[in-house]
């Protein structure tokens, strides 16, 4: 795999491809696991729901949010898959938004693995 871009894209699509793909199996599986860790929990306590808001009634949250689950890279899809799909009572729940910092705070972290993968690539770091 010579060409970053290559990478940058495994990495973001799959959590953990990219430092699987230079051969570091161990962090991989723990950044892997840590990411969808989050996202199958944010899942559960409705976190594909949130923030319950249109791009008009808060700019900025709503492109924070999205910028964010776009970071879980096929899980960003998947949790969109999920929201369109809403189910009524999930703003009911006691852990709705916590379900939303969840997959934001999961998609932040794969931007932070990406980043990392790309530098021990470009030899940045070991």
């Amino acid at each position: 795999m010579d060409k970053p871009i290559l990478l940058i894209i495994a990495a973001w699509f799959i959590p953990g491809a990219g430092y699987f793909l230079q051969g570091k199996v161990v962090r991989a599986v723990v950044i892997g696991v840590v990411i969808w860790a989050l996202f199958v929990l944010a899942i559960i306590n409705g976190g594909a729901y949130y923030p319950g808001f249109s791009y008009q009634d808060g700019q900025l949250l709503y492109l924070l949010n999205f910028v964010s689950r776009i970071g879980n890279g096929l899980g960003g899809l998947v949790s969109y898959f999920i929201a369109s799909q809403p189910d009524k009572h999930v703003a009911a729940l006691a852990t709705f938004e916590y379900g939303g910092r969840f997959l934001e705070v999961a998609g932040l972290l794969n931007y932070l693995a990406v980043i990392d993968s790309v530098d021990i690539k470009l030899r940045r770091k070991a």
